[in-house]
């Protein structure tokens, strides 16, 4: 078999850098540390309504039970009318992450 060694320069615009995937996802994981979202905020990151978020992530008990700050979870649920959501965004991240296809997958038997 034959081989041929290429050495190639390609220049990097002054206004970028080049970071390892590892780097990219610390980065990205630290930009969320000791930040809350609203419900508005958590509807714009994963593209989907308010109720269709309650409906298929927040109300249902085997979510729940691992969700509700009440229960040593990371969402704060509203006790009553007027109080607002309230999600860890570094966790909540990595439970959509995670759990991708048991929100969009068949339902549970709760």
């Amino acid at each position: 078999m034959q081989r041929l060694n290429v050495e190639l320069n390609i220049p990097i615009p002054n206004d970028q850098v080049l970071i390892s995937k590892v780097e990219l996802e610390e980065l990205k994981k630290k930009d969320l540390e000791g930040v809350y979202w609203t419900m508005k905020d958590l509807e714009k990151r994963i593209n989907k309504k308010s109720e269709w978020i309650k409906e298929k992530i927040l109300y249902p008990n085997h979510f729940r039970k691992l969700l509700d700050v009440d229960k040593g979870g990371f969402v704060y649920y509203p006790k009553k009318k007027g109080q607002t959501w309230s999600f860890q965004a570094t966790k909540t991240a990595e439970f959509l992450d995670t759990n991708f296809y048991r929100i969009f997958g068949e339902p549970q038997v709760s």
